[in-house]
């Protein structure tokens, strides 16, 4: 168990912290244990690149998962809250986004279970949208302290589904490639 896991595994604890304080109205106490979340993130990153004894296939494994928990929890607790923060991330977003992280943990599963162990690194495309999506959720989590406008949310908002939807596009594109080199 590497500090890199550790942390990716707190990380992961941190979740339904997150989604209580969100539910009984803490949004101050929320914001703050997502931002923690993010920093674990940036660490035990910044850690398994860093020093060749802490990466792990573990590691590999969590850290994406970790990153999608949080993530698809955070769109689906902001969409359906009342009255904690004056923001809410619209529906359609929150399907978009949720809809593609799943389709693309089906796709990881389909590409491990029929290519076999087979890394599949986040595209420059994919992390600038893990950048919007976080950035959507830290506007809305930042609501409750001080006023956001409303067309900046809107924005930030429509380039985090463009974003989300063309990235899907472009891991499914590269999934169909890895299943059809690995056939031929």
């Amino acid at each position: 168990m590497t500090y890199a896991n550790q942390l990716t595994i707190l990380r992961m604890i941190l979740v339904p912290l997150f989604l209580g304080l969100i539910a009984y109205g803490f949004p101050v106490a929320a914001l703050a244990v997502f931002v923690f979340a993010g920093i674990s993130d940036v660490a035990d990153g910044y850690i398994a690149r860093n020093w060749p004894d802490q990466k792990s296939e573990l590691g590999e494994v969590l850290d994406p998962v970790a990153d999608k928990v949080l993530l698809m929890t955070s769109f689906l607790a902001l969409t359906i809250q009342r009255d904690v923060f004056d923001l809410r991330i619209p529906l359609w977003l929150a399907i978009a986004v949720i809809g593609r992280d799943l389709l693309l943990v089906v796709a990881g599963l389909i590409i491990r279970l029929t290519v076999g162990k087979r890394r599949f690194p986040p595209s420059l495309l994919g992390k600038r949208t893990t950048f919007f999506q976080l950035l959507t959720v830290f506007l809305v989590l930042l609501s409750s302290l001080t006023p956001i406008h409303g067309l900046l949310f809107l924005i930030v908002c429509y380039v985090t589904l463009a974003l989300t939807v063309i990235s899907g596009l472009d891991y499914s594109i590269r999934g169909v490639r890895i299943i059809k080199r690995h056939e031929t």
